[in-house]
């Protein structure tokens, strides 16, 4: 495994003919995206976003919003674009993926082939709440997300661990306010749970409205955490998308 302090990969590719960068969901780390690097084959190197806060970042500074992570991951991002690069987030990683992705040169042509956004809502569609969670609040909404992360919570340590990222980044969620600017010119796709009820493909539709390129949704088999049933048709997807993107830059 790589040890850069803010990207990360379980088997690194430094030669494949493109990156895929991945943003955590709200409390997860680089390890939500393990494995999926023998799925993706090795034409696609893919990255993990290493957030403050948890695991070997347990005492890092945290970012007072979304905004301000978004400037951190921006300068470890830049120097990487001489290769094609996506960037792909998963909920409250979908909303700084897309942040990142506003920051970094937003002109057109876009130096990112694609960004893939899931199970989160359009920025437009955002406003932000005073939302004050209790820890066993937190706890009953992690478990009603479903997925492994839920279930790896269960265990009380575990979830002792995690609770203050957690806690952390419901507040980066619940506080982040969109600015309209200008939009992305890179293509998008957005996808969402068939079984998500709190993101549905119609909410994910709203993307659309922060780009003009290329604009797709899909859903996919599973609840918010759908990549935990449905991976191998999710790497199949971003492989699609991504071969086709590489082929349409060299014609």
């Amino acid at each position: 495994m790589s040890e850069q302090r803010w990207l990360r990969s379980y088997l690194p590719r430094s030669q494949a003919e493109a990156q895929l960068i991945c943003f955590p969901h709200a409390g997860g780390a680089m390890s939500a995206f393990r494995g999926w690097a023998e799925l993706a084959g090795p034409s696609l190197d893919v990255l993990a976003v290493q957030y403050p806060g948890r695991q070997d970042r347990y005492a890092d500074p945290l970012p007072a919003d979304i905004g301000e992570l978004a400037d951190q991951i921006v300068p470890e991002i830049r120097p990487l674009l001489g290769r094609p690069t996506a960037l792909f987030g998963h909920s409250m990683g979908a909303t700084v993926a897309f942040e990142v992705a506003r920051r970094l040169r937003p002109r057109f042509p876009s130096p990112l082939l694609r960004l893939f956004v899931s199970a989160c809502d359009a920025p437009p569609a955002r406003t932000p709440r005073a939302t004050v969670r209790g820890d066993a609040e937190i706890r009953d909404y992690v478990r009603d997300l479903g997925g492994a992360a839920a279930s790896a919570l269960e265990d009380d340590e575990m979830w002792q661990l995690a609770l203050p990222s957690l806690r952390h980044d419901f507040h980066l969620v619940e506080t982040y306010r969109y600015v309209p600017g200008a939009p992305l010119t890179c293509p998008v796709t957005a996808i969402a749970g068939d079984r998500d009820e709190t993101v549905t493909l119609a909410d994910v539709q709203r993307w659309q409205e922060v780009a003009v390129g290329e604009f797709e949704a899909h859903s996919l088999p599973g609840g918010h955490f759908y990549p935990d049933e449905s991976l191998p048709d999710l790497i199949a997807l971003l492989r699609n998308r991504l071969t086709a993107a590489r082929s349409a830059s060299t014609t």
